[in-house]
């Protein structure tokens, strides 16, 4: 199963991502801000979701800050989980610098994903991670706005699993898309590249 999320994972990053031009983003020193690449295009947008705490939210009012943006689930049985993780503990990284630093998980099962099924999520990686769900349309709206891809799978109604993209964005409220992070970055590497960027744009 992992290696049917990441498979997608791959053909989601080459459709959605792979038709823009790429270039390496540097910091007012003139070094480059990590190993990722960031478009040309703009990735993001505005969305209207609803909070773990039941409220409908935008774009505005969760990315106030530098944001790392994740689509999941929480029926994920191990990508996700892994994922939430590392970018929890590059979020800790950061705050241990000074940078004020926000996570947010988007589920992609708004399904199953109740606001609080999604918000417990939330809290068991970061205490200040924000976990977002809504309707169907909702959601499908958020998705196509960061160039996602996900597809349920045929099979039991209740435990089916999701194929989906695995990429985390990091976000400004200024000026939206940063760049973004594969699997194999780990939480030190987003860590850095983040601060590069606040950097950068501060």
């Amino acid at each position: 199963m992992k290696a049917a999320i990441i498979g997608s994972t791959t053909l989601a990053v080459a459709a959605g991502l792979g038709f823009y031009t790429w270039t390496v983003s540097q910091n007012a020193n003139g070094v480059p801000c990590g190993d990722t690449s960031v478009a040309s295009a703009a990735i993001g947008g505005p969305f209207e979701l609803v909070s773990e705490t039941g409220e409908m939210v935008t774009d505005i009012d969760v990315i106030t800050k530098p944001t790392l943006v994740y689509f999941g689930y929480t029926f994920c049985p191990d990508v996700c989980p892994l994922d939430s993780a590392r970018n929890a503990a590059a979020a800790y990284i950061l705050e241990d610098q000074g940078h004020d630093i926000g996570t947010v998980f988007v589920t992609i099962d708004p399904a199953r994903d109740t606001p609080q099924i999604v918000g417990d999520f939330a809290d068991n990686f970061h205490d200040e991670m924000i976990g977002l769900t809504g309707t169907a349309e909702q959601v499908d709206a958020a998705s196509k706005a960061y160039r996602t891809y996900y597809r349920k799978q045929e099979g039991d109604p209740e435990y089916y699993l999701v194929d989906h993209s695995t990429q985390t964005y990091l976000m400004f409220p200024e000026t939206g898309f940063a760049t973004f992070f594969k699997r194999d970055h780990t939480a030190e590497q987003i860590a850095e590249t983040t601060a590069c960027f606040i950097d950068q744009l501060s």
